[in-house]
């Protein structure tokens, strides 16, 4: 499978510059943070783009809430989402365009969260932050406009492993129930140890040399057989909510993303699996410079609706 032309482009850019990884998390989250702003097109028009705080294990956590048109009045159906960044960078900026998508895409609020990060908090802060918000949500759903019986987590790379954990902790817990999970090349295991993670570990963005800093930031050796870091680690996947799990062809976390999405299904639990063709990690907010990223969104907005709808 070829490397998309788009994708091409953007490593070519990428090969540029200075990798994150020789930066200090702080430069690296301004670079990460620049590079965004110059490959978003411009925003998609929403109702309402409203900043919040959710109450936090250490304090209030920093989110945003994207509701639709006009016409979507009531109690909405609403995606708790969580941006990537390798625990370590992004913000509630660097995913504002995709959140605006899927919300006017789909007729669903969206509601994205911005937990706390390594160095600064090492796992399982961000975990802990995750979990609060999105029974935030639910308690609040009549304060936010949500709906409580129709709740939805998501995420992508770093913010869909953290959906996925969630997912897991709500059902250990007995609820709050969850309509849907949405894992954008979600990590799911620490072990980098799947072929994808060997065929793409240069050249492809998310080298193994860069991953390898995000878990140094974020993580110790000794925690990383834990299911709330590596969700593929879980005992049970059986009882979860259904998946929609997209993955990227050219993306080292792509084998990781499918097996995780295969081990739902065999035990049970609805899982669907679209592995979009020449695209790297990552490409999802990179509306301006890759045709196929708001066209992806697309789909995940059409998913979205359907599956959230009574």
């Amino acid at each position: 499978m070829k490397l998309d032309p788009d994708a091409a482009k953007v490593l070519e850019a990428l090969a540029a510059r200075p990798s994150l990884d020789t930066m200090s998390p702080a430069e690296a989250r301004e670079a990460y943070a620049a590079g965004r702003a110059a490959s978003t097109a411009a925003p998609t028009p929403v109702e309402i783009v409203r900043d919040l705080d959710l109450p936090g294990p250490a304090g209030a956590i920093p989110a945003r809430l994207y509701r639709p048109a006009p016409e979507a009045a009531g109690p909405l159906p609403t995606l708790v989402f969580f941006h990537g960044g390798g625990w370590v960078i992004g913000n509630l900026d660097s995913h504002d365009g995709l959140c605006r998508r899927l919300a006017a895409g789909s007729g669903c609020q969206v509601i994205a969260v911005d937990y706390r990060m390594g160095p600064e908090h090492r796992f399982p802060a961000a975990v802990e932050d995750a979990v609060a918000a999105a029974r935030a949500v639910h308690a609040q759903a009549a304060e936010l406009g949500a709906d409580p019986a129709r709740l939805a987590v998501g995420g992508d790379s770093a913010g869909g492993n953290l959906a996925a954990v969630v997912a897991l902790t709500f059902r250990d817990a007995g609820g709050p129930a969850l309509r849907w999970q949405m894992l954008i090349y979600p990590a799911t295991d620490f072990a980098m140890a799947t072929p994808s993670q060997a065929e793409f570990a240069e050249g492809h963005f998310l080298t193994a040399t860069l991953q390898r800093w995000f878990h140094s930031h974020y993580i110790d050796e000794a925690d990383k057989a834990d299911w709330r870091a590596s969700p593929a680690r879980a005992g049970s996947l059986a009882g979860l909510p259904p998946a929609f799990v997209l993955t990227a062809s050219h993306d080292p976390l792509r084998d990781e993303g499918e097996a995780y999405a295969a081990r739902l299904a065999a035990e049970g639990v609805r899982a669907e699996v679209w592995r979009v063709p020449g695209q790297i990690h990552g490409f999802m907010p990179l509306d301006a410079m890759i045709a196929a990223a708001p066209k992806a969104a697309a789909v995940l907005a059409k998913r979205l609706r359907d599956e959230m709808s009574d």
